[in-house]
């Protein structure tokens, strides 16, 4: 198992697109954060405002999710592009990866926790990067951090790996990027769909996302009284069911 973690970990690491991931990953919550802060001191200058009367960093890290998206799909849909010459050429990197690591259980298990290891760190770096551009731009002005606030920082690190893993999840089930890329990064940059969609039903608050969003965002007027605990428990079961399922359809149909 040490082993094929290490080949994982080593092949996740190798591919061109990670680090635009990790870039993703790292700077989009600090970069939006950084200009709402400007905004929120700037209405303070002009004494529209007194202060900052909610943490700023948070919603924010929401957006930084898509960073760990893109690493969730590259994981397994890398496995299906096809070979260069110099390995042969002609085949695809799954037939490699299988020859190497027969058990397609232990297979995806080790590319699950890469995943979910990568996701974690880029979170943490994000989170600590985030929070350091609001004090520095808002000085005084930002609210400190108190005791509940590190229970939603470890929300962001959770929320941040179950989407990795949905996106992984979901890749399994496509065997390509295109359509979960698309369909993901939408949903959690331009237009959130899911939040729409509890508008129009209190049942789309069990929705994976907007379940999991929970853990560190509070939402107020989406008709649902999930908890972060509650919301965490609901993303986790969605996660795991998508994670099952895959796997069986993994192990049934041929490469």
């Amino acid at each position: 198992m040490k082993k094929a973690l290490a080949a994982e970990f080593s092949k996740l690491l190798s591919l061109p697109t990670i680090w635009i991931a990790v870039a993703v990953g790292i700077l989009v919550a600090p970069v939006i954060a950084g200009i709402r802060s400007f905004q929120e001191l700037s209405e303070i200058t002009k004494g529209v405002q007194t202060a900052v009367e909610y943490p700023i960093g948070f919603e924010e890290l929401g957006f930084g999710v898509m960073g760990v998206i893109i690493v969730g799909i590259i994981a397994i849909s890398s496995e299906y592009f096809t070979e260069s010459e110099e390995s042969g050429g002609g085949g695809r990197q799954m037939t490699t990866s299988l020859t190497a690591i027969p058990s397609r259980i232990r297979f995806l298990l080790s590319k699950a926790t890469a995943v979910a290891t990568v996701s974690a760190i880029l979170a943490i770096i994000a989170i600590t990067l985030t929070m350091i551009v609001v004090q520095f731009i808002l000085v005084e002005h930002a609210p400190a951090l108190e005791i509940t606030d590190i229970s939603r920082l470890i929300g962001v690190v959770c929320y941040w790996v179950l989407t990795a893993l949905m996106a992984f999840g979901i890749t399994i089930l496509t065997r390509h990027a295109a359509l979960p890329l698309a369909v993901l990064i939408l949903n959690n940059s331009v237009v959130t769909v899911t939040y729409l969609l509890t508008r129009i039903t209190p049942l789309a608050n069990y929705l994976p996302d907007m379940a999991g969003i929970r853990m560190f965002v509070e939402i107020k007027d989406a008709g649902s009284t999930l908890t972060p605990l509650g919301g965490g428990v609901v993303m986790a079961a969605w996660v795991t069911a998508l994670l099952i399922f895959g796997t069986i359809t993994f192990c049934r149909r041929d490469v």
